[in-house]
């Protein structure tokens, strides 16, 4: 629940603040409401769905008529998800500060920051869980891969890639799928710990690990691969 101290919106339940403190809710953009009511939807979508009732009920937390709850999201409950998980990539990037991550090899940045992201999402894992569902429909693929990928940058961009080249992409889809493959796992599992989660996710960054390996070792060595011209020049100038 939310008091007002003069101006000031604080939170007593845990949840974020307004975007802006000093902003009361009949006095923000649209932007504003959307940043305010992100965090506060997946509370009530576990129960009523990524739907209206969902993003009245988080409104009503704040104040703000449902009516103009929905102006800040016109493409609807994908675009309430959207907005969620723009929320968790943030607070992955908050959470794993770049010079901690610094110390670790590159499959423990990747482990690390797989599993923050569960574990800022574990309060609202039914809200997930019916995230995913949605996404998963035929008409949401390609808004589902965008967030995906948008997703997989993120933490590429947080472990210090500066790749500029084609591992730029492939880096991003390999990551894009091994934590959809893990978010999949990690819904349905009642290990203590997520145990088993965290076996899969270091099942797949090893597979990964390996692949990438073979590729290195696979790779032509420039100087050992055929050269029309160095071998005429050879010819002509044999080596004594």
């Amino acid at each position: 629940m939310l008091r007002n101290i003069g101006r000031k919106a604080v939170s007593s339940g845990g949840q974020p603040p307004y975007a802006d403190a000093m902003t009361m809710p009949d006095e923000m953009t649209l932007d504003e409401l959307r940043a305010a009511l992100a965090p506060r939807i997946p509370a009530h979508a576990a129960f009523d769905g990524w739907s209206d009732a969902a993003l009245a009920s988080a409104a009503a937390e704040i104040g703000v008529p449902a009516d103009r709850a929905k102006l800040a999201f016109p493409d609807g409950p994908i675009g309430m998800i959207d907005a969620w998980i723009g929320l968790v990539d943030a607070e992955m990037v908050q959470r794993l500060p770049s010079d901690r991550l610094a110390s670790m090899k590159i499959r423990e940045r990747i482990r690390a920051m797989v599993l923050a992201r569960l574990a800022i999402a574990a309060p609202n894992k039914e809200a997930l869980r019916r995230a995913l569902a949605l996404l998963a429909l035929p008409g949401n693929l390609a808004t589902a891969a965008r967030i995906g990928w948008r997703s997989a940058d993120a933490m590429w961009r947080l472990a210090g890639d500066q790749s500029t080249d084609f591992a730029w992409y492939s880096k991003r889809s390999t990551l894009a799928a091994i934590y959809a493959a893990t978010l999949l796992a990690w819904i349905d599992d009642e290990s203590e710990g997520d145990a088993d989660t965290h076996a899969f996710l270091d099942r797949r960054i090893d597979g990964v690990m390996r692949f990438e390996s073979l590729k290195a070792k696979l790779r032509p060595d420039r100087d050992r691969h055929f050269s029309p011209a160095r071998l005429l020049g050879r010819l002509r100038y044999p080596v004594r």
